[in-house]
């Protein structure tokens, strides 16, 4: 049986907690559960920028840190980025991200 984790998507002051499929990539997980603010266009092929988070910094420490196109991909975001942004389509739910919080921008 597949572990499952939960994840907290912020939009608008707004939270919405979802249980996860490990494995599971998060901007995935929000387009199926239709978390309001995440796009994702492009389907997951690093090729848009439409599923920009901004990681709780509380959690930002616990992920791998971005590759080089995901850094350039961020480049691309309609939101101005941060530190702790990241794009949820390189970001894979797991144990150890279980209870992660993103916080969505308002523009994608």
């Amino acid at each position: 049986m597949s572990e499952k984790s939960k994840v907290v998507f912020v939009h608008g002051g707004h939270a919405s907690e979802i249980e996860v499929l490990e494995g599971t990539t998060m901007m995935r997980a929000a387009t199926e559960n239709m978390i309001r603010g995440v796009v994702g266009e492009c389907g997951g092929d690093l090729s848009c920028a439409t599923c920009h988070v901004f990681v709780d910094p509380e959690w930002a420490h616990i992920l791998d840190d971005p590759t080089e196109d995901e850094l350039d991909m961020l480049d691309a975001t309609a939101e101005e980025p941060t530190e702790y942004s990241r794009l949820s389509c390189q970001l894979v739910c797991s144990a150890k991200t279980d209870g992660i919080v993103l916080h969505i921008p308002e523009t994608q």
